[in-house]
């Protein structure tokens, strides 16, 4: 079995997880440690991880800070248990089936 194709293939789902999981509060932030917590039993803390990561550096979601609200461009710029996400018109866009992106499995 070729571990790193099924891995691969797996953050394709894990992906869009995280892009439905954000888009349940709709207009609101939501904790990633909340996130981490709801995901929890399909996926690990890297692996959410790794999905922020992708989902912030493509301008499907934005990040800012729990305290202070101070917008975070980049995810090595903090701790993943003090920030908050939520969608972009880019994130709600592809929900709606109106992009497409070969790292987000529909």
């Amino acid at each position: 079995m070729d571990f790193e194709r099924v891995r691969r293939e797996k953050f394709l789902d894990n992906n869009a997880r995280v892009l439905r999981a954000v888009n349940a509060l709709r207009e609101r932030y939501i904790k990633i440690t909340d996130l981490e917590y709801g995901l929890g039993a399909e996926m690990n803390s890297a692996e959410i991880s790794d999905c922020i990561n992708y989902l912030n550096e493509s301008g499907y979601i934005k990040l800012r800070s729990i305290e202070g609200h101070t917008e975070i461009a980049d995810l090595a710029d903090a701790e993943m248990n003090t920030i908050e996400a939520k969608l972009t018109a880019k994130g709600i866009a592809f929900l709606n089936g109106k992009i497409n992106d070969p790292c987000i499995r529909r």
